[in-house]
């Protein structure tokens, strides 16, 4: 049963600048039947507030795809933070590394799929798909990879495991059930996915939770459920019932398992006799043992590597047929915001393609059936389907956004009254001679600069001769590791570095209050990277300073140079009327250095810390007070097991401030 909640915003937040505006005009659009909208929000103008606004109103399960890690985990921390009391949920690719399977013919180099997966990251998925079939008040913020295939949602909800106290269950059968979802007995090393047995105690470690659940019986009836701390086994609360969903998001219903098996088999046989007439009697021989192999793994625990790729039969499609995924998990009534539209919209439909070739490969010279084919990412036509209400947001939306878009709503005004940059165009001749001097003069203002260039090798030389010259300077571009890119642009906000020179790397979702001035050197060379959406992008990083100055070095004012002053000017006009109307002087955001590093990691740590302290803890009574000393404190713990000494700190001065309250309570009483 799907538990019905409301988004409720955090009043601590209120819209400000052109928000009440947008916010406004997106509600009567949709209410007026406008299915899918625009939102076009220039940089710091707190897109992300309006969308929280817009989900609090239409009360609807939200979808919002970013184009990357980094963003996702920003925008999810920020929708933590607008909506404390609801499920928000961070769903992306788990592997810190991952090497697909492949082959390349002209080589014979066959390549083993080969990952690691972040245990972390993969919770967090099991955590949402969990999310989706119980509550209705979840968010769930996804990159691309919410378009790739997981298993049927019927299949996914048939195999929960309900226990409800009170109740009777044959604890052989219970075992059972628990193995199917691929939980393992473990009396030892108790962790996420596993289950252990203390006489006539069970205790379940479920796969995308925080807390462990303890059942107490008698014989095969359950006396007690409670939710456990998992370092030291204290009860934190008690449940009447609870589901149990499966521990991974591919898993086989044993029974239908023999009819998918012998399914297997025929296609086997079938593929094996294609292959031996076309005279690829070594791709035959490889593919048998293969599939021989894999079939006799699930016969035996219900489970093989790589079962992905026979995902069709066990979800019933036809061949061909579009895989399942995040999406189908929805209900059809849902809000889909794709952020970032002008990259995440190209994104979507470029996914297949990559996917369909390297599986040919495959397929063509026996390491898989042709079933593998339909373990795949949504291609962009049947992806348009759950298109029924969709907020697309960006500074730059483009082509397709525009034409599909019933209604566009700009977003102009900033809540900051920052504007944007001022705009100044200068040769090419002696550009880097001039750029020094520009950020000489910046860093002597203690503010940092931004250098975009055409090419990773010019970044790099660049760097290198301003370091020579005695400039603080790093580069930044897709070589770059990304703990090492996050390293490095908090290294700037702190003045390490007073200028990095980078590529397009320098664009969407980076939050740099300190930059005042953003430098493009060869603007004028039509393409992507200079085209007028890229180039407005890179001046929005320049926004968020009340010096924020552009300098666009050309020797020609291409078109795209046009289009791009020419929007760049029209919004810093209206932005200074409304600041001269409303008497705003615009200042410089200050914001955390801590802010830039907001990537998996904090999303992470979010998600561990299930203690939600209210902020008025004083007016709660004797009894929840010293629940929450016990959370607090068990969060304590796991903090110091987990080396995050400063949070272990932090949360042993607030169980000692509560502690120290209610001792002055029981005096006073």
């Amino acid at each position: 049963m799907v538990t019905s909640r409301q988004f409720e915003l955090n009043p601590d937040f209120t819209p400000r600048g052109d928000q009440p505006k947008a916010i406004q005009k997106l509600i009567d659009g949709y209410n007026q039947g406008k299915r899918q909208q625009t939102l076009l929000g220039v940089t710091g103008s707190g897109k992300t507030f309006t969308v929280a606004s817009i989900v609090e109103t239409l009360q609807k399960p939200t979808l919002v795809i970013a184009p990357n890690k980094t963003l996702a985990a920003q925008l999810t921390s920020m929708f933590r933070e607008y909506f404390p009391n609801n499920a928000v949920e961070y769903y992306t690719s788990y592997y810190d590394y991952f090497q697909p399977e492949a082959y390349m013919p002209t080589s014979d180099v066959y390549i083993e799929k080969d990952a690691s997966i972040n245990e972390e990251v993969e919770r967090m998925r099991l955590s949402a798909v969990a999310s989706l079939a119980v509550r209705k008040d979840v968010l769930i913020v996804a990159t691309v990879s919410c378009i790739y295939g997981i298993g049927a949602p019927g299949s996914y909800r048939n195999l929960v495991v309900e226990l409800e106290k009170g109740k009777d269950i044959p604890r052989d059968e219970l075992f059972a059930r628990l193995v199917h979802i691929n939980y393992t007995r473990n009396d030892f090393d108790f962790r996420r996915g596993t289950f252990r047995v203390r006489g006539e105690v069970i205790e379940v470690f479920p796969a995308y939770a925080n807390h462990p659940i303890r059942l107490e019986t008698f014989g095969d009836t359950i006396e007690s459920i409670s939710d456990i701390a998992p370092i030291k086994g204290t009860v934190l609360y008690e449940r009447d019932k609870v589901k149990i969903f499966p521990a991974k998001q591919f898993t086989t219903d044993q029974k239908m398992l023999p009819e998918v098996l012998d399914q297997i088999e025929d296609d086997l046989e079938i593929r094996l006799k294609e292959l031996e007439d076309q005279g690829k009697i070594l791709e035959a021989d490889r593919l048998k043992r293969r599939v021989k192999y894999d079939v006799e793994m699930m016969r035996s625990v219900g489970w093989t590597g790589g079962i992905e790729n026979y995902s069709r039969y066990f979800d019933g499609r036809k061949e061909g047929q579009k895989p399942y995924c995040l999406l189908d998990h929805y209900p059809e009534d849902f809000l889909l915001v794709i952020d970032e539209s002008h990259i995440t919209v190209p994104q979507i439909g470029g996914m297949f393609h990559g996917d369909l070739s390297r599986k040919r490969n495959l397929v063509d010279y026996g390491f898989r059936l042709p079933a593998a084919y339909d373990n795949r990412p949504l291609t962009f036509e049947e992806f348009e389907p759950y298109m029924r209400t969709v907020l697309y947001t960006s500074a730059t939306p483009a082509g397709y956004e525009r034409k599909h878009s019933d209604q566009v709503v700009e977003q102009i005004v900033r809540p900051t009254g920052l504007v944007d940059p001022h705009i100044i165009v200068r040769p090419t001749e002696g550009q880097v001679e001039d750029l020094l001097g520009e950020i000489r003069n910046r860093t002597k203002k203690d503010e940092r600069v931004l250098v975009t260039t055409l090419t990773k090798r010019m970044a790099e030389d660049l760097a290198d001769y301003m370091v020579h010259a005695g400039v603080k300077a790093e580069y930044l571009h897709s070589e770059v590791g990304t703990l090492e890119r996050i390293e490095v642009l908090r290294n700037l906000r702190r003045g390490k570095h007073d200028v990095v020179v980078g590529i397009n790397l320098l664009r969407e979702g980076l939050d740099l209050p300190e930059v005042s001035l953003v430098a493009i050197l060869d603007a004028d060379k039509e393409g992507f990277l200079r085209s007028d959406t890229s180039l407005i992008q890179i001046m929005g990083r320049a926004s968020r300073n009340v010096s924020g100055t552009v300098i666009l070095y050309a020797d020609r004012m291409t078109d795209s140079m046009k289009r791009a002053i020419g929007e760049n000017n029209r919004r810093r006009k209206m932005q200074r009327a409304y600041n001269k109307e409303h008497g705003i002087t615009p200042t410089t955001i200050v914001k955390s250095i801590t802010d830039i590093a907001e990537g998996v990691e904090r999303v992470a740590a979010d998600a561990r810390s299930q203690v939600k302290v209210p902020k008025n803890w004083r007016t709660a009574n004797e009894s929840d007070l010293a629940l929450l000393i016990v959370e607090l404190r068990e969060e304590m713990l796991q903090a110091a097991e987990e080396l995050d000494f400063e949070r272990a700190a932090e949360l042993r001065d607030l169980i000692n401030e509560i502690e120290a309250y209610m001792g002055l309570q029981t005096k006073s009483a």
